[in-house]
């Protein structure tokens, strides 16, 4: 048996599915599909050096990565390497051969420190250590059942206080780019990431294939958007919550809780049975926020940090 990696070829359909097929089965609480992959692939920033490999044994994808500068991020010099292995697949050196071939890629773009998310099972981050990373922040995945779990029932918005959906902003995105730039900023995160460029923001984020505009709740406050609740979904029956924030000034006020469950009560109503979203291990308050919809934790990854130099 021979392993080898290489790019995704993103003109052959059945290679970008063989992708997500590896995805999913490697990391099922997260929505993989050839659509999103596809998207990211083609629309992220060319500073990123974005790239994604396949480990491939025998003509069987059993292995992926996806690998990129931070370039958004203040602080130059930053790569990531995101790389997972199919469960039924391990042993059989994929892992090491995409850890060497991103590091190799990134190296010769000017990384100096590289970050990787792993998850938190005994040999996972024996792998991680065995290659120079050290552990850092951990983060939850959460899942929700939406159909027998039960929701906190809807509320009427209070004075001053409307609720809207992304489709309202179709003829101008920009309020809402403006609040997710602002809420990003202050998402815990070993790196920063600074929204600027409200061009590229359109092609990567809101021409998401997975950006569901009608489930994408959005709280306005004397007419100013104030917080969030962005979805995505499948077309198959999963949601998930891509981001929900709230701006620095509205905070404190249940804003989140009310973009959310807007959302997820939609959601419901469309036909989605699954909802799924993601926690860093530290955010108390969006923690306290889920288990008070009911979301139960599935499981964790922890990032791993090497540096370079």
């Amino acid at each position: 048996m021979t392993v080898i990696v290489r790019d995704l070829r993103p003109q052959d359909p059945a290679d970008v599915e063989d992708f997500s097929h590896a995805r999913h089965l490697a990391l099922p609480f997260v929505l993989w599909t050839p659509a999103g992959i596809l998207h990211r692939l083609v629309h992220t920033h060319p500073d990123a050096r974005y790239r994604s490999l396949v480990a491939e044994e025998d003509g069987e994808v059993i292995g992926t990565a996806q690998v990129g500068l931070s370039h958004d991020s203040p602080e130059p010099g930053q790569g990531y390497l995101n790389i997972y292995v199919r469960p039924d697949r391990t042993r059989r050196g994929a892992g090491a051969l995409l850890v060497r071939t991103a590091e190799e890629h990134l190296a010769a773009h000017g990384a100096t420190r590289l970050f990787s998310w792993v998850l938190d099972e005994p040999q996972n981050r024996a792998f991680a250590e065995r290659h120079g990373y050290r552990a850092s922040r951990s983060a939850h995945f959460l899942r929700l059942d939406l159909t027998s779990g039960t929701l906190p029932p809807l509320q009427s918005p209070p004075p001053g206080v409307e609720l809207r959906t992304a489709a309202d902003f179709a003829d101008d995105p920009r309020p809402f780019f403006e609040l997710d730039a602002e809420t990003t900023m202050d998402e815990p995160s070993d790196v920063g990431a600074e929204f600027t460029d409200y061009d590229l923001w359109i092609e990567e984020n809101w021409k998401h294939p997975l950006l569901d505009h009608a489930l994408t709740s959005i709280v306005l406050v004397d007419g100013r958007p104030a917080a969030f609740s962005a979805a995505h979904t499948d077309g198959a029956g999963r949601y998930a919550t891509a981001m929900t924030g709230t701006a620095r000034a509205f905070r404190g006020r249940g804003l989140a809780k009310l973009a959310k469950n807007h959302s997820l009560h939609h959601a419901r109503a469309a036909g989605y049975t699954e909802a799924l979203t993601g926690n860093d291990a530290g955010n108390e308050p969006m923690l306290a926020i889920n288990k008070w919809f009911g979301y139960a934790i599935r499981a964790t990854e922890v990032r791993h940090v090497r540096e370079l130099t």
